[in-house]
């Protein structure tokens, strides 16, 4: 099961009691160091402002933005093939940075991280080693849990019945069915 974020940029947990976390942070530095040059750069020009030196600037931060999707996409599937992992679940809501609207600085931390092109890196990876990818709703990988059991519903089908059998407490902390925390 794979949940995305910002500091933490992946969470991957299995079944097997696996678990690592791919670091966020440098991304939010790496985006925070371009949008001031940027900013820099085109202050007091008009809006269609363009150089070779904000080009040079653009294509290094898109470079580093592509290493960083590749190498963490590459850190899933090595996992998966170690491991033994036959099916990757990678929680995504459609349209979740479109319109929104956190405040600036918010904005730019979350709307520039590339987690759509990391998503989409890892389903190719994982048809290219035959490992089952399942996308589902993020909505759900709060209040179900592997434990329990539970089918986490696919994008746009989640049946009228459907009813995840444990809660999330508070951020972090998770009871299954059995009465476990976690």
């Amino acid at each position: 099961m794979i949940d995305h974020g910002i500091d933490n940029w992946i969470t991957c947990i299995s079944n097997i009691g696996t678990s690592f976390i791919v670091d966020g942070r440098h991304l939010k530095s790496i985006n925070q160091g371009y949008n001031k040059r940027v900013a820099t750069l085109v202050s007091g020009k008009n809006n269609e402002f363009w150089s070779k030196r904000l080009e040079r600037l653009t294509e290094s931060r898109n470079r580093t933005m592509r290493d960083a999707v590749n190498k963490a996409a590459r850190k899933v599937i090595n996992h998966c093939v170690f491991s033994q992992i036959a099916t990757v679940v990678f929680g995504w809501n459609k349209n979740q940075k479109d319109s929104i609207n956190f405040g600036t600085n918010s904005n730019q931390k979350f709307v520039r991280i590339p987690t759509g092109r990391l998503k989409d890196r890892i389903a190719q990876l994982c048809e290219q080693y035959e490992i089952k990818f399942v996308e589902t709703e993020k909505l759900y990988t709060s209040k179900t849990s592997f434990i329990d059991a539970n089918e986490l519903p696919k994008i746009g089908e989640k049946p009228e019945w459907w009813k995840a059998s444990g809660t999330r407490i508070k951020r972090g902390l998770y009871r299954t069915a059995k009465g476990w925390l976690i």
